[in-house]
């Protein structure tokens, strides 16, 4: 099942940001959680068409993503949906959520008339890519960030 997260998901969530070699250098998922993290979903909850969502199996949480919605003028005044942060615990991988979450995704952007979906994904997940393409997405840009926090 997917959900729209709740303040209470937020360890199950931070845990399944941190558990990966990437995640583990980025997230704090130890207890008591950063504080951070509250204010972040608290801020999200604030933002129209900002949403964490959770895969469910049982009561478990074994996946999440960040979906948002950005209407610009560009393309005629098109709305894209932007996927962030999509993890799937490793215990369950392979066992269909990462497509589930995906799919969910897909049809809530089309019924949301979005004219486009759009992630990143780094650069090492090379297992994501191989996932995203199968489900229809292109490599069509080259994507870049300016990391404000390095000194």
């Amino acid at each position: 099942m997917i959900r729209k997260a709740e303040e209470t998901d937020l360890p199950a969530i931070v845990q399944l940001l941190a558990d990966d070699q990437l995640g583990s250098q980025r997230e704090s998922a130890v207890a008591p959680l950063d504080p951070a993290y509250n204010l972040a979903f608290a801020q999200m909850n604030q933002q129209k068409g900002n949403d964490l969502y959770v895969a469910t199996k049982g009561d478990k949480i074994v996946g999440c993503m960040q979906l948002t919605f950005i209407t610009g003028l560009s393309r005629k005044g098109m709305t894209r949906m932007q996927i962030e942060g999509v993890r799937v615990s490793k215990e369950n991988r392979s066992a269909g959520f990462g497509k589930m979450m995906m799919e969910y995704a897909i049809d809530l952007a089309k019924s949301s008339q979005c004219g486009l979906i759009q992630l990143t994904t780094d650069k090492k997940r090379e297992d994501a890519h191989r996932f995203y393409e199968g489900l229809g997405f292109e490599s069509s840009h080259l994507g870049m960030k300016l990391d404000l926090l390095k000194s």
